[in-house]
């Protein structure tokens, strides 16, 4: 339960930092990167519909077609996050109307544009889940064809983007070109950060009480490795173990005050599959 409820707080969390970003700060401006919502800018441009209704009808339209292909096992988390991102968008439109940017520096706007769905993303794609648009599409691709969805995608994002530039002007086109190009680096970075754990390699010549501290008060794992050193000939052991970065800091103050003579090599990691990290 504390984990579903977790989950919950996450997937909402997410969904409405995504919303805040899309409706202030990227319709706002006419950025066109980013699947369902870019096409929605180009869409509003006509008239006949706004950006946030847009984006509202298509992705209702991909979650019930998703829902008939994929499964009830895919509705899962993704329907309400679409659902909640589709409703907020619309909701806002309503409630904060807007007919010209919040400030007049560009540039500051995209960064915020492409940070707070970035966040949002990363999180959603870190528990499994998604915000829906083109990522249903993605994987009713992936069900029944052998094209490279990653390409495909990215193409699709290209075209949408370079529409921009004839749509609006050459300079909310180039913005959007910019914000393409940094949107799945900033994704990318925002999951690794989330993950980072610190990979601890500790050669000591007494590895009991450092093993104690880890499994008795920082209530993780170890593994010892018997070793000999190279220069010494002394007989050594190595301790291999994963921790969190709170962790890490209390288990190298340990080690300093009670094993000075130890040797740490500490690397950061994002991928750590196993018991107290991730599933596979």
């Amino acid at each position: 339960m504390k984990s579903q409820v977790k989950n919950f707080g996450l997937l909402t969390f997410s969904t409405l930092a995504m919303a805040i970003g899309i409706y202030f700060f990227k319709f706002s401006n006419n950025f066109t990167f980013g699947g369902i919502t870019g096409l929605a800018v180009l869409i509003a441009k006509t008239g006949k519909i706004s950006a946030s209704d847009f984006s509202f009808i298509s992705n209702m339209v991909l979650l019930l077609i998703g829902l008939f292909v994929l499964g009830k096992k895919f509705a899962a988390k993704t329907a309400y996050s679409s659902i909640l991102l589709s409703v907020t968008l619309s909701a806002l439109e309503r409630i904060y109307p807007m007919s010209h940017p919040l400030t007049d520096q560009p540039l500051l706007e995209l960064a915020f544009a492409i940070a707070l769905p970035s966040v949002g993303s990363a999180i959603l794609f870190n528990i499994g889940s998604s915000s829906g648009g083109t990522d249903i599409v993605a994987m009713i691709m992936k069900k029944y064809t052998s094209i490279d969805i990653g390409k495909a995608l990215l193409a699709t994002d290209f075209f949408i983007t370079l529409a921009g530039c004839f749509v609006f002007d050459i300079e909310t086109g180039l913005y959007s070109f910019l914000g393409l190009a940094l949107r799945s680096f900033m994704i990318d970075g925002f999951i690794e950060s989330l993950n980072l754990s610190k990979y601890f390699n500790v050669v000591c010549t007494s590895p009991q009480p450092i093993c104690d501290f880890i499994n008795e008060t920082l209530h993780r794992g170890a593994t010892i490795v018997e070793a000999k050193g190279a220069f010494s000939g002394e007989d050594k052991f190595i301790i291999f173990t994963v921790l969190n970065r709170v962790e890490a800091i209390r288990l190298r103050n340990f080690i300093k005050e009670y094993s000075p003579d130890a040797f740490l090599l500490i690397s950061n990691t994002s991928e750590i599959i196993g018991k107290g990290f991730h599933s596979v």
